[in-house]
């Protein structure tokens, strides 16, 4: 399993993708929007999760693209 994806507000303004324990973003976009599509397409080809942070960098949502322990039902 892959690192956590955070799409997070960059420093110097902007959106951030970084994964779990990296000092550096992996890419930087102008909007949240842009930033979940790339975090969710790096996730899946590393069976991964997204982290999704709101501007104060509390997480706002999560999403599992790999080995789910909770899969939903049905």
């Amino acid at each position: 399993m892959g690192k956590e994806q955070h799409v997070m507000t960059h420093p110097d303004g902007g959106w951030q993708v970084k994964g779990a324990g990296n000092s550096k973003a992996t890419v930087r976009t102008n909007t949240q929007s842009e930033a979940i599509k790339i975090a969710r397409d790096i996730a899946i080809n590393q069976n991964s999760e997204v982290v999704i942070h709101r501007t104060n960098g509390q997480i706002r949502d999560k999403n599992s693209y790999g080995n789910d322990p909770f899969p939903p039902r049905g």
